[in-house]
């Protein structure tokens, strides 16, 4: 029996699929691909709600073929820089995301990255098993101390404070910056707030946790990477565009800096010339929510911001609440 909501699905996602079909008709991309903007437009068309993923590019073309039934885009992310709000607000579609669910998955895997950097881990793994270990030696893969060093963090949001309150146990000085002061994060991570430059200057360590807004796009750059110590390790598990990637590789490859840890890229899938060839970066493929639980709850939370809108309610994860509220 045919049910009253239809919802698509751009993308196989753990936890989604078996609660909504529960309550609606899906239709799910069962390809392990990125649909081209060809295919969304074609599949969306008819649907009253569609889940997708960052990787899916939903602009005003998608929202006009989708039809005047279809009111809300439920993102599969806590980032939601994939979707144009501004378009979805005028045309009174309600955009959701998956916000506080991924904290701690995001935050272990940037201190994964820390660790791996400072300490030469993927290098030092290499090497082992291309059977070049012949015993211990006094300068064999010399890294970086954690324990008692500075770190700083932009970005004292949800991720950033959670990455935070993780340093108390190696004893680490924090600085941290934003657009303005959080006095919780101070107290909850013995935080000292500075300015910008500052935190480029002093940190041993820069963990940055900022969404991806035209302000924020090539914060980091040559003048930025001039301003920070030369054993400075650089981590980036926010978006990539953050970071301007050419600099990034000079900066590496002149031995501005220490080292960098990635999980995220400027031209996502495809990685910038040069940085996959360099020892002094650890590079991964987007992954700082993919633990099994993690994944399974952003689905469900995208789900229930689906369902909840299906019943009349507010979408429990709203990012463009004035849509709602002026809806008729």
């Amino acid at each position: 029996m045919k049910k009253k909501h239809s919802v698509f699905i751009t993308r196989v996602v753990p936890g989604a699929i078996d609660l909504l079909e529960r309550y609606c008709d899906i239709e799910v991309n069962t390809e392990d691909r990125v649909l081209s903007k060809e295919e969304l437009i074609e599949r969306v068309k008819g649907k009253n709600a569609v889940l997708c993923l960052l990787t899916d590019s939903i602009d005003d073309d998608v929202f006009e073929a989708a039809g005047p039934q279809c009111k809300i885009f439920a993102n599969y992310a806590v980032g939601y820089n994939n979707i144009d709000v501004v378009s979805a607000t005028k045309r009174k579609i309600i955009i959701t995301n998956t916000p506080g669910v991924l904290n701690d998955a995001t935050a272990d895997l940037a201190w994964a990255l820390l660790f791996s950097v400072a300490r030469r881990i993927v290098e030092a793994d290499r090497f082992t098993r291309q059977g070049r270990f012949k015993g211990w030696a006094p300068e064999l893969f010399l890294g970086l101390d954690i324990t008692g060093r500075t770190l700083g963090i932009i970005g004292a949001g949800r991720i950033g404070t959670n990455f935070g309150k993780k340093a108390a146990g190696f004893s680490m000085k924090i600085l941290y910056y934003d657009v303005k002061r959080n006095i919780e994060f101070e107290k909850e991570c013995c935080a000292q707030y500075v300015e910008f430059d500052e935190l480029l200057r002093y940190s041993d360590f820069i963990s940055i946790h900022i969404p991806l807004l035209p302000e924020t796009r090539h914060l980091i750059g040559l003048r930025e990477f001039s301003l920070m110590k030369k054993t400075a390790v650089l981590i980036n598990t926010s978006r990539g565009p953050i970071v301007d990637e050419k600099s990034l590789v000079k900066a590496l490859r002149d031995k501005m800096i220490w080292g960098a840890g990635l999980d995220v890229y400027e031209n996502e899938p495809d990685i910038e010339q040069g940085l996959k060839e360099l020892d002094n970066v650890v590079i991964l493929p987007h992954i700082a929510s993919a633990t099994t639980d993690t994944r399974t709850k952003m689905g469900i939370m995208a789900a229930e911001n689906i369902l909840a809108f299906f019943r009349g309610e507010i979408p429990p994860n709203i990012v463009n609440p004035e849509v709602f509220s002026n809806k008729k």
